[in-house]
């Protein structure tokens, strides 16, 4: 019997920052919404592993969507985070000179932030530099104060159970097959024989953008996949960092230099590198390029040691430019006209993060062209809970929550300081996640020193205990990532 045909207004492919930020946007209108992601969970690509950078601006043609986007996007993100209970912080960068070349790049790059809108750029001598970021060294700096620091994947999520809550479907561990016009609409299949139809479809792919393309026969993009791997340091030195601070970019390297990045728990990240790879799923670590980023990572920090290495991960720029090209080409954002209820995005690279709320924007006045978009009367722009984790509230909070319930007085993380009542939660999330990383990036446990070495078990007993689970059932982030086949004595 064939499958019933589900119906639309608006399809989304891809459940990264980017189709998390649409969805968000169009949930503020009377439309039909569904998001289509292949993974188990949003956010589990590109959105989840990179620097969790909010870039100023500075690195952008002006003139270009990529500049536009991202100065438009930054000046969106504090407010956007408010509503969405996401810690961030503009704590600044430097971008740091070394010789009479780099200097040159310097004011070029102040002159382009200028054309773009950046606020309150200085190039600093090193007295200056050594006040803002001890220990830094070089003969000038560009202080851009408004770049910031935000969790992706804490970001993304957030973005998806707010469309969530405003009625946005989301249709995970679901890869598109197929896909046809029929008049004004277009048919999609999938993986799991979905049938489904829609009067506007959105790629928003990233890194399958190009496929997505080649099913409706538009071939004139090419996907190029880059990794950036990056290596996570223990919180002992996140005191040590109190800006962002990267070298000089030089022309036709894939990214913007191995720099030190803080994140918003605390920890330091060293990285990313850059290498072409053939494969999109293709997100080794190596021996190589992390010896290369200790060695980068003692230069900047005198007393790291490879003891606090805690973690080394990977992530996927989403590259239009070849190998033997190298460098950055603007973003494609484009209402086709062979296919004008087809809006297409292409190539979002960084600043893709940064830019994803004014993305929105341009794409739900793309939608606006094609249906009618009435403004619901009830959409709640903020979600339920607090900033940050229960260790990081006020002590009159604590009381109080601990007074409503005991499970916020059970450590089961005890190098994040994360509960019981947290995990639970977790657990029980909006968008009905039930893998090990949807609790990891919930909830931050197994992402401390031991990794995972005191909580994992106590995770798996607790879920055994409060939600019926068998070990055997679950799941570290996609189908047939099983962790466990038995029982021991």
């Amino acid at each position: 019997m064939a499958a019933d045909i589900a119906q639309y207004d608006v399809v989304i492919v891809g459940a990264g920052v980017v189709g998390c930020a649409i969805a968000r946007e169009l949930s503020k209108f009377q439309l039909k919404v569904l998001v289509v992601e292949k993974e188990l969970d949003v956010g589990m690509g590109t959105s989840s592993r990179n620097s969790g950078v909010i870039h100023s601006g500075i690195h952008y043609s002006p003139g270009s969507l990529r500049a536009k986007l991202n100065v438009q996007g930054n000046f969106m993100f504090e407010e956007l985070c408010k509503a969405l209970k996401v810690k961030m912080s503009y704590i600044g960068k430097l971008t740091v000179a070394q010789d009479d070349e780099e200097i040159k790049t310097l004011y070029h790059l102040k002159e382009q932030g200028e054309a773009n809108g950046v606020p309150g750029m200085e190039i600093l001598p090193p007295e200056k530099m050594e006040l803002i970021q001890p220990g830094v060294q070089g003969k000038l700096a560009l202080y851009t104060p408004s770049t910031g620091i935000v969790c992706p994947y804490t970001f993304t999520i957030r973005l998806a159970e707010s469309a969530h809550l405003n009625g946005v479907k989301f249709l995970l561990g679901t890869q598109v097959t197929g896909i046809t016009r029929d008049g004004e609409t277009f048919q999609i299949s999938t993986h799991r024989g979905d049938r489904l139809t829609t009067r506007v479809l959105i790629n928003s792919a990233g890194l399958y953008s190009d496929a997505i393309c080649r099913m409706l026969g538009i071939d004139e993009y090419k996907i190029y996949p880059c990794r950036g791997e990056y290596l996570i340091l223990d919180k002992r030195f996140g005191h040590y960092l109190k800006t962002l601070v990267y070298p000089t970019p030089h022309h036709g390297k894939a990214g913007l230099g191995i720099h030190l990045t803080k994140t918003v728990d605390e920890n330091i990240l060293i990285g990313p590198s850059n290498e072409y790879v053939e494969e999109a799923e293709d997100i080794r670590t190596t021996k190589e390029i992390m010896g290369l980023l200790i060695e980068e990572g003692k230069r900047l920090l005198p007393g790291l040691s490879t003891s606090d290495v805690i973690r080394s991960f990977s992530g996927l720029r989403a590259k239009q430019t070849p190998p033997q090209v190298g460098g950055f080409k603007d973003f494609v954002i484009e209402r086709r006209r062979d296919y004008p209820n087809f809006i297409n995005l292409v190539g979002i690279e960084s600043p893709g993060l940064t830019s994803s709320p004014a993305i929105a924007l341009m794409v739900k006045d793309l939608v606006g062209e094609v249906l009618p978009l009435v403004k619901k009367e009830d959409f709640k722009s903020e979600i339920p809970g607090m900033v940050g984790y229960f260790h990081e509230q006020p002590e009159e909070l604590k009381n109080e929550l601990l007074s409503k319930d005991k499970d916020y007085g059970e450590i089961v993380c005890r190098c994040e300081g994360i509960t019981k009542k947290e995990v639970m939660e977790a657990f029980q999330n909006l968008l009905g996640v039930k893998t090990l990383a949807a609790l990891k990036y919930r909830a931050r446990v197994m992402m401390g020193r031991c990794q995972g070495g005191f909580c994992l078990p106590r995770i798996v007993e607790l879920l055994r205990k409060e939600f019926g689970v068998s070990p055997q059932e679950l799941l570290l982030h996609k189908e047939g990532s099983y962790l466990f086949t038995g029982y021991v004595r």
